[in-house]
């Protein structure tokens, strides 16, 4: 069997360097979303931390690591919930945090970054256009260039939510299938390898936007695919140009990856907020959008999503749910 670049004893270790803060995050099932999705399902809410996404699993590591040698600044793109995140983790050791993002991103991601004191850069273009200045920058200062999904760091980070998932027998083991949300990729390959090591028998789904379809394709044919441009709200999770690495890495770890309609994204995020009290953006209800559209699949079955982030614009939220 292929392997991938991740390894379990690192990710076990990962778990003494993350801030408990962002560790053990609510893992239970949600009753009330099962009439209107046909199956059971339990919601892993990666939201209750202070910078409610994931992501600060894997900038604790990154931010931990410099912290003990070499220069103390880090320069990463983000649309918004990576840059908050190593802002925070970061600040809290000390470090020159830069994050170059969109001006087109969500404002109140924008917004938050500059709260945690890190230096912002924005540029006139999307993710993959923030990604290139971010490694000129790194270039030309000679600091800690932070690329999600490609540096390790990240997906091992991110691959304790695996590690929890699995630790939270014996309702665990009547688990079928784990759905996650799919961008960069270090949610997919880090939940993904830990399943494969330690669940096998759990199915991993990985959920995409059809307006950003870049990685699900190149899954799909095994090589690389790029795309022109993206069109979807779920800003998350709309890169145009996939890792060569975190491919391999998914082809070995994703048993199926699915890409699903706007309309089933925004009616995720409306059950989410019905039946589950949850405010979330648009990549965190990609689970939901997912068995909206597959209702058959999962017939029955007990499905784990994960929630992984809770920064959207309120009058944007407003305007696609329908509330307020």
């Amino acid at each position: 069997m292929r392997k991938t670049r991740l390894d379990i004893d690192r990710i076990r270790a990962a778990r003494r360097v993350i801030d408990p803060v962002f560790l053990d995050s609510p893992l239970y099932r949600c009753e009330a979303l099962e009439p209107g999705l046909g199956c059971a399902v339990s919601i892993k809410l990666e939201t209750a931390n202070p910078v409610r996404s994931f992501k600060g699993r894997g900038t604790e590591m990154v931010a931990s690591h410099l912290a003990g040698a070499g220069p103390r600044a880090v320069v990463c793109a983000s649309a918004g919930n990576l840059g908050q995140a190593l802002a925070w983790s970061g600040r809290r050791r000390g470090l020159d945090v830069t994050v170059v993002a969109s001006r087109f991103a969500t404002a109140a991601k924008l917004e938050r970054i500059r709260a945690l004191d890190a230096t912002l850069e924005l540029v006139d273009g999307d993710h993959e256009l923030a990604r290139e200045r971010a490694a000129a920058i790194a270039r030309r200062d000679g600091i800690r260039l932070l690329e999600d999904s490609l540096d390790i760091e990240t997906c091992e980070g991110a691959a304790t939510i695996g590690l929890e998932l699995v630790d939270a027998a014996p309702s665990f083991d009547t688990v079928d299938t784990v759905l996650i949300a799919l961008g960069g990729g270090a949610l997919a390959t880090g939940v993904g390898h830990v399943l494969k090591e330690l669940a096998p028998g759990v199915e991993v789904i990985c959920v995409q936007p059809l307006g950003a379809p870049a990685l699900t394709h190149s899954w799909r044919q095994r090589r690389v695919v790029t795309t022109d441009s993206t069109h979807t709200i779920a800003d998350g999770v709309a890169g145009r140009c996939p890792i060569p690495a975190v491919l391999d890495d998914l082809l070995v770890v994703a048993d199926d990856a699915v890409l699903v309609e706007e309309a089933s994204i925004v009616a995720g995020m409306r059950m989410l907020l019905d039946h589950a009290g949850l405010v979330v953006e648009p990549s965190a209800a990609l689970g939901v959008a997912a068995i909206l559209e597959n209702g058959e699949r999962f017939a029955g079955r007990h499905v784990v999503t994960v929630v992984c982030g809770s920064n959207v614009d309120l009058a944007s939220y407003h305007r696609w749910v329908g509330c307020g």
